[in-house]
């Protein structure tokens, strides 16, 4: 599949979605799905890079995600853990930098230890910033930013008509980071679930059926694809763009 190189996108988030149900599906329990879709984590990460993507955000464990059986929150920081010891190599040989976004230091400590210690070793990277979005949730985030300028607004450091996007955008977890051009959504479900509500409102996005771990390389370029066929606007007209 050929892709026009002049038009990639700059950020690509991807809600990995269809674990749980695919491994059913095959008769398996559920953190098997999830096994699986480390796989596909790899396979994307690798694609992304080939492509020259500059920026991959991954819905990795959402705020919500909490709620589920112990075993399989659980298996899932397990999953996590391992994956970053893992991959550390291949980030640092490929130049991939691992930032995270979410309220991490909610994470299981042995977790947030490893996660800060391959962000560390891998700061310096350029090619490809990997951005695991862990504990996360876009209102939780709107939330930690209204506070967060509220508190500067007591002590005088900002003042009420300083307010702007470009003020909120700076106190976002994803500060600094261009807003994903292309949202992704695997395994049929047709929602954002509490994912970069704030950045993602001129995203375009695009939903398959297609469960996470059978989502691969060729589904990324078929994805980057329909994007190219799309006009984005920003509300102007057709004519203008």
């Amino acid at each position: 599949m050929q892709l026009d190189p002049d038009n990639l996108p700059k950020h690509i988030a991807i809600i990995m979605d269809g674990n749980g149900r695919w491994a059913q599906a095959q008769g398996l329990i559920r953190l098997m799905g999830h096994k699986a879709g480390v796989k596909a984590v790899k396979e994307i990460v690798e694609a992304a890079r080939e492509l020259a993507i500059p920026v991959l955000t991954l819905y990795a464990f959402s705020t919500e995600n909490w709620n589920r059986p112990h075993d399989e929150v659980s298996g899932l920081m397990t999953l996590l853990k391992n994956y970053l010891k893992s991959e550390l190599e291949a980030m640092l040989k490929n130049d991939i930098q691992l930032r995270a976004i979410g309220d991490l230091q909610k994470l299981p400590a042995d977790v947030y230890d490893i996660l800060s210690e391959t962000m560390e070793r891998t700061k310096g990277n350029k090619a490809l910033i990997l951005n695991l979005a862990l504990n996360y949730g876009g209102r939780n985030e709107l939330v930690h930013a209204i506070k967060d300028i509220g508190r500067k607004l007591l002590s005088g450091k900002v003042q009420v008509d300083d307010i702007s996007e470009d003020l909120v955008n700076n106190h976002l977890y994803t500060r600094g980071l261009p807003d994903p051009d292309l949202l992704i959504r695997t395994g049929g479900e047709a929602r954002l679930s509490n994912f970069l509500l704030w950045q993602s409102s001129y995203s375009e996005i695009y939903f398959t059926d297609t469960p996470w771990p059978e989502f691969n390389k060729e589904s990324l370029k078929k994805a980057i694809a329909d994007y190219q066929q799309r006009q984005r606007r920003f509300g102007k007209t057709g004519e203008q763009v």
